[in-house]
């Protein structure tokens, strides 16, 4: 799968060092810059999926990047400021953002927002996809990515799973996922959950024996863990 380029354009080299370190992480190809200029000169040569832009830069100032951005590139354009009025805000979305987010920021909040903007990007329709912790669930195509990178499930671990994030948080016995994700399609037991689960566990988890997605819960049974 083709992965998703993230241009950085951020002057505090600890702040831009980190937060590509944790996009890289995720699955993004990240580029960066501390220089507006520069940030303009690299939008004409090079398509990005998606830019973050600090407001605050020496020589030039952030909303006039995103202005002379806008003459090339219609990606979405995340302003990152330690500025928190609401005209400050207004006037970022105004100078073309498609977003705005202050510092300090938390970098899982981060994602969360470079994942819904790349989604209207992309018009993806946002009913169909279900997101928790690192995954993402896509209905109307059957696809699961983790991190960005695609997973292949079958029909049953697809339809498991799809239960499980839906309900997250709800514990559900295997007797219940069973009637629900089963039904009178097979002849097998409750040992089929099991299985599946256990398989399920072998694709998505980082450490399958130590499951932070899909918590056993002794005595009664399984939930998907919420974020």
């Amino acid at each position: 799968m083709k992965k998703n380029k993230i241009l950085i354009v951020e002057d505090d080299e600890d702040i831009r060092a980190l937060t590509a370190l944790y996009l890289e992480k995720k699955g993004y190809e990240v580029e960066g810059t501390g220089k507006g200029l520069d940030a303009i000169e690299k939008v004409k040569k090079t398509d990005y999926e998606l830019i973050l832009l600090d407001v605050m830069l020496p020589g030039i100032h952030g909303f006039d990047v995103c202005k002379k951005m806008r003459e090339r590139t219609e990606s979405p354009i995340i302003f990152l400021s330690s500025k928190r009025s609401s005209e400050d805000k207004i006037a970022g979305l105004n100078a073309g953002g498609d977003d705005y987010l202050t510092k300090p920021y938390d970098l899982d909040e981060l994602e969360a927002r470079i994942k819904a903007n790349l989604r209207r990007g992309k018009n993806e329709p946002e009913q169909h996809l279900i997101t928790g912790g690192p995954l993402t669930v896509n209905t109307g195509t059957y696809e699961v990515h983790k991190n960005n990178q695609k997973i292949s499930l079958y029909a049953k671990e697809f339809q498991l799973l799809e239960f499980l994030m839906k309900n997250k948080g709800r514990v559900y016995s295997a007797e219940q996922i069973y009637d629900r994700i089963w039904g009178n399609d097979s002849f097998g037991d409750l040992k089929t959950v099991t299985v599946h689960i256990r398989n399920l566990r072998k694709k998505i988890e980082d450490n399958p024996h130590e499951p932070l997605l899909i918590k056993t819960i002794r005595g009664f049974g399984y939930k998907f863990e919420k974020n």
